[in-house]
């Protein structure tokens, strides 16, 4: 983790006039083709969930602007971001899980199995630690969106980009799903939407 020096950085403009704002964070809903990804999944007998998961986060680790964060008065920039996403029960109730990210796939897979089975027998919701830098995840597999917008409390210093995942649908022969992109705009713009979305698309055919 590094401090950026808030004085000398080129999006100082930019942070100082997005964070004045109640909302600062903006979204994005563009369709993702996971007819290959979907595929592979299926025949290593895998978690399609875990797969795109996996794939989302390479991408996002890659992207300088997806691991800034704001704390306190500082603004700082994290070697690693984890995740946390939500977790459904049989009950019809969700949990969060958290589980950090690893550059090798089935390091990562199998700590989230883990982390998932613990949810799935646990009750409530279990919140992140104070100072834990994830990435907030959720799928949303019933509703194939093309807008979504999310819970926040404005009074919390929230940074945290959050993607979410609809439903799989069939589209000329393809297979496809919604992704939504949210992030703070003092950190983020649309170019850096644009880099992630086409690295996972990259990710996600390969």
């Amino acid at each position: 983790m590094k401090k950026i020096n808030i004085d000398t950085w080129k999006r100082k403009d930019h942070f100082r006039f997005f964070s004045q704002f109640e909302e600062p964070f903006f979204g994005v809903v563009v369709n993702i083709d996971c007819t290959t990804a979907y595929a592979k999944a299926k025949k290593l007998g895998q978690s399609f969930f875990l797969y795109y998961l996996y794939r989302a986060m390479k991408a996002a680790n890659q992207i300088e602007e997806f691991r800034y964060r704001i704390e306190g008065e500082d603004i700082v920039i994290h070697d690693q971001i984890n995740v946390s996403t939500t977790i459904n029960r049989k009950d019809d109730t969700f949990g969060f899980a958290y589980f950090d990210y690893h550059t090798n796939e089935e390091i990562f897979i199998a700590n989230a199995k883990k982390a998932i089975e613990e949810v799935q027998q646990s009750e409530g919701l279990k919140l992140a630690q104070p100072g834990s830098c994830d990435m907030h995840f959720s799928a949303i597999p019933w509703v194939d969106f093309t807008s979504l917008s999310h819970a926040r409390s404005f009074s919390f210093p929230d940074s945290s980009p959050k993607i979410s995942v609809g439903k799989m649908i069939e589209k000329d022969g393809t297979q496809q799903f919604a992704v939504s992109v949210h992030i703070h705009h003092g950190l983020a713009d649309g170019l850096h939407v644009g880099k992630f979305v086409s690295l996972f698309q990259e990710l996600m055919n390969k």
